[in-house]
């Protein structure tokens, strides 16, 4: 590890005063992918800006109607909070699949969505869920947020500040976990919203991206019924191949993932048909 400085600001104004005034500077949230990467030596930030305890971060509430999430809001408080379960329960289960127990007591939404890993599990719900990414000085649109590998529409020094989700009719998500990290080897999110319905893959491709050929396909079959995706299929072009899976395996997987999701969307329309 590289020697670096440490500074907890008082306010998200110091704290962006301090990443403006050290352009080598880093912000710290749960540190759940950076203080590896300080292991590691690979990174070398002049100065850490730890965010974890800056109040104007913090918080869960339901707004005019608006689900908002406070960017040091942490895994484990997604996970088991009331609010989330009756707003947008997909989410609280969502988060507590992240990972494992060490991880979701220290990751947190903001930091999971700034860092944009290609198989964090966060990225998919805000796009699905048509979410508000709400920063020290403006807000952008899902569509807009995740732009590549590790990379968003975020500026040098801006923050992440809070999330917000609007109402969803239904939403679920399914992953398959990669087994040692807990990472989605692909995961899945299906959201119903009121302008339509979103299907967000993560942990295929190098950055979390919408199906649309599927969201077209389930649009024309309103019964969501995962027979409505007879002959439908994810290209492998373009996605990712590793050690844990090859990019074909990955698009068969996000295609199974989608039809799972879909049952477990309509089961409750069956049950009550019955």
């Amino acid at each position: 590890m590289y020697p670096f400085r440490y500074e907890r600001p008082l306010d998200v104004a110091e704290a962006v005063r301090l990443l403006r005034e050290h352009p080598e500077a880093r912000p710290l949230s749960g540190g759940m992918t950076l203080v590896p990467a300080l292991k590691h030596r690979l990174a070398r930030p002049s100065h850490l800006i730890d965010l974890s305890r800056l109040e104007a971060l913090r918080g869960i509430a339901v707004q005019g109607g608006v689900l908002r999430i406070g960017a040091a809001v942490r895994h484990a408080e997604v996970a088991a909070s009331p609010v989330v379960h009756g707003a947008i329960p997909a989410l609280a289960n969502l988060a507590g699949n992240i990972g494992d127990p060490q991880v979701r007591q220290r990751g947190t939404l903001g930091g999971s969505i700034a860092n944009n890993d290609p198989a964090a599990d966060y990225p998919s719900a805000v796009l699905a869920l048509d979410a508000t990414v709400v920063t020290d000085r403006r807000r952008i649109a899902a569509d807009d947020f995740f732009t590549g590998m590790f990379d968003t529409a975020l500026d040098a020094g801006e923050i992440v500040t809070a999330v917000e989700f609007p109402p969803a009719v239904q939403a679920v998500y399914c992953k398959h976990r990669h087994p040692a990290s807990g990472y989605a080897l692909v995961g899945v999110f299906v959201a119903q919203t009121v302008a339509g319905l979103r299907v967000a893959i993560t942990g295929a491709a190098p950055c979390v991206t919408r199906w649309a050929e599927a969201e077209a396909r389930l649009a024309a079959h309103p019964a969501r019924s995962p027979a409505a995706l007879e002959g439908l299929e994810l290209s492998p072009q373009g996605l990712n191949e590793d050690l844990a899976a090859t990019a074909a395996y990955r698009a068969h997987l996000a295609g199974v993932l989608l039809r799972r999701a879909l049952s477990q969307l309509t089961a409750p329309q069956a049950a009550a048909a019955d």
